[in-house]
């Protein structure tokens, strides 16, 4: 049996955005569905309620389990194969090693905040 992937990013970030948008076109994932956290709050409130804080990354749930930040964008990274586009080629070969990821996950968090910080956005969601 597939697992079922649902990938939820903050709407509002440019990198976040980009991202999420490669996936849903570029990616050649099938069996993943793309949401916008901040158009979403009712399961923003309940995942946070959990202890996923959209603020410290994005959400990945496949099946039941929840991956959250550096390791929703590794476990995501790992089902791309042969994407049809360029960076998200290099990205995925980024983030494919855990290493990697959690050395480059704060910067990426970071750029995020003063990306929305830049446009007068909340970085926080709810």
């Amino acid at each position: 049996m597939n697992s079922n992937f649902t990938f939820i990013y903050d709407g509002e970030c440019p990198f976040c955005n980009h991202f999420a948008e490669l996936l849903e076109v570029k990616s050649k994932i099938t069996n993943v569905k793309i949401l916008d956290g901040r158009k979403n709050l009712n399961m923003i409130n309940s995942l946070l309620d959990k202890g996923y804080d959209l603020d410290k990354g994005a959400i990945l749930l496949k099946d039941e389990e929840i991956f959250h930040g550096a390791e929703a964008i590794n476990t995501i990274c790992k089902q791309i194969k042969n994407p049809s586009s360029s960076l998200l080629l290099v990205l995925s070969s980024v983030f494919k090693s855990n290493k990697r990821t959690k050395v480059l996950f704060p910067l990426l968090i970071t750029a995020r905040r003063l990306a929305l910080i830049s446009k007068g956005i909340s970085t926080s969601l709810v």
